[in-house]
């Protein structure tokens, strides 16, 4: 029997070159879920960039057809315990958090779908760039979580009606339809995506670090002063919706492939 290569034992895999860092999630066939092993590397990654000189962009992408599904239900349904759930998607909203005080701008190289807290961190990243073929969607609320952590991200990219209209609705929009929303920067052909992220990249490294760094806090410090309180907030939220009967009977109903519940 011949070894796994490394490189698909990793749940986030690294590589550095020309001042842009690449971090790949590594989880195709969970179609690399925001578990909290995945989340606790994202975070150590990020601490670790946030401190170098050498890295001047990163490159948030993913293995495999699809970008993130959001967070793993069997996980969060194994913790039942509402303290527990809490703390993941505390866990979860320090990590979005760090995405915006990084001194580095960080692109989303989104190659395939982005759901729930997939979607969320396509709109938290500083900048996104899609494949024609990706589609984005917030639909906790057919399965009876609201997307409220999601919303944070969400609604800070779109406008009031279309945030509301996917968290609301759950239907997923196109990439067209993302980019003219103003969730994504720039939609390509699905084969021309690595050469536009690498030429995007390669823009954002050429420019003076640290002018780049004190604009990019500026910027988000006179954009978003409730971010923490809004994650706060929202995490409380949507812990509680997956402690709930209504979550919880989702939650059985995803898992096991079933259609959503009807709520009358």
């Amino acid at each position: 029997m011949s070894a796994v290569p490394k490189t698909e034992q990793l749940v986030l895999v690294r590589e550095d070159r020309d001042g842009v860092c690449t971090l790949t999630m590594n989880r195709p066939q969970q179609m690399n879920l925001l578990t909290g092993e995945m989340l606790s590397a994202l975070q150590s990654a990020f601490d670790e960039i946030s401190k170098s000189k050498e890295v001047r962009v990163v490159v948030l992408a993913s293995s495999g057809k699809g970008f993130c599904a959001g967070h793993d239900l069997k996980e969060i349904k194994a913790l039942r315990e509402l303290p527990k759930i809490e703390a993941l998607f505390n866990q979860c909203s320090r990590m979005m958090q760090t995405i915006p005080a990084l001194p580095q701008p960080v692109i989303a190289k989104v190659q395939g779908a982005a759901a729930a807290a997939g979607c969320q961190l396509v709109a938290q990243c500083d900048l996104a760039i899609a494949a024609d073929v990706a589609k984005f969607v917030t639909s906790g609320v057919n399965w009876g979580f609201f997307c409220s952590t999601p919303g944070v991200a969400v609604g800070r990219n779109l406008s009031r009606k279309h945030a509301m209209e996917m968290l609301l609705t759950g239907e997923a929009i196109d990439a067209s339809k993302a980019l003219q929303w103003g969730l994504v920067n720039k939609v390509v052909a699905a084969a021309d995506l690595d050469a536009e992220v690498q030429k995007f990249a390669s823009l954002l490294a050429a420019k003076p670090p640290a002018t780049v760094a004190a604009g990019k806090r500026a910027f988000y410090q006179q954009m978003d002063l409730g971010l923490a309180k809004a994650y706060e907030l929202a995490s409380g939220v949507i812990a509680s919706s997956f402690a709930h009967e209504e979550g919880r009977a989702g939650m059985d109903a995803f898992i096991e492939k079933r259609p959503p519940p009807k709520h009358e």
